[in-house]
């Protein structure tokens, strides 16, 4: 009777620890989770911010954009292209009347993640008085 109550107990203890190990896999999983998703949200951040920087520039510069341009930003996640276009907006009065001085600019931004192509893509109006 004594000896199997000792079996039992092991038994037991090796249950205990199974469960635990399994728990501790699991939060080291999670914690990789949470890690990779930091990353991910900074390096979009960094994005976010050159397409904001470049928007401000473009913006203060006097003078119409230039039609298309290109740039490579090493962002330390890696290197994107900065992809410059400018055309006339084409924007008309209620009456017809054609708005001057008026461009549409899109920024967009194309990087590669884990071997897939990732872009994000801005667009806004310039204004330069003629």
């Amino acid at each position: 009777m004594r000896r199997s109550k000792k079996g039992f107990a092991l038994y037991e203890v090796l249950l205990g620890l199974a469960i635990f190990a399994l728990g501790v896999l699991a939060l080291g999983r999670a914690v990789q989770n949470c890690l990779n998703a930091s990353t991910l949200n900074a390096e979009e951040d960094r994005v976010r911010q050159i397409l904001s920087n470049r928007m401000a520039e473009v913006q203060a510069a006097p003078g119409f954009p230039d039609p298309a341009k290109e740039f490579n930003v090493d962002t330390g996640y890696g290197i994107v292209k900065l992809i410059q276009k400018s055309v006339p907006a084409e924007l008309e009065e209620n009456n017809g009347t054609q708005l001057a001085g008026v461009n549409r600019v899109r920024l967009t931004v194309k990087w590669t993640r884990g071997g897939a192509e990732q872009s994000q893509q801005i667009e806004f109006y310039v204004y330069r008085p003629g």
